[in-house]
């Protein structure tokens, strides 16, 4: 059983940065790939990037490709998203989920290829 809770979602302005953060109970954080999916308003939950379980194996979607970063620290259980050049369409929550796959296609993953979830955290970017 792994639960986790984001952290670090804000207001910030276009052009901006923000760091999110995700910390994960369990003692087998470290064998779990992990990952940050986003939902905007009206729109269907899609995936943002992942890393495996030893932070060797990244993946990132086309639109944050460049401006995002995923990182993990297996010996504090926690898994950080940092984002810069922040563009008003990334406004959404953020989520991050934890399973024990990795995905050949992650912009494919929907919700029931995750095994973990967390409430998500509010990120909006302003013009």
């Amino acid at each position: 059983q792994v639960q986790l809770v984001e952290s670090g979602g804000g207001l910030v302005q276009a052009g901006g940065s923000l760091r999110l953060f995700c910390a994960a109970s369990g003692r087998t954080f470290s064998s779990y790939t992990m990952a940050w999916f986003r939902q905007a308003p009206g729109k269907e939950r899609e995936f943002a990037a992942a890393i495996n379980w030893s932070g060797g194996n990244t993946y990132y979607a086309d639109f944050v490709r460049g401006r995002f970063t995923i990182s993990r620290d297996n010996a504090k259980n926690t898994v950080n998203l940092q984002m810069n050049n922040l563009k008003p369409e990334d406004t959404a929550v953020y989520y991050c989920a934890a399973t024990a796959l990795w995905y050949a296609n992650w912009p494919e993953v929907r919700e029931n290829g995750m095994q973990y979830w967390g409430k998500g955290t509010l990120v909006t970017v302003s013009s």
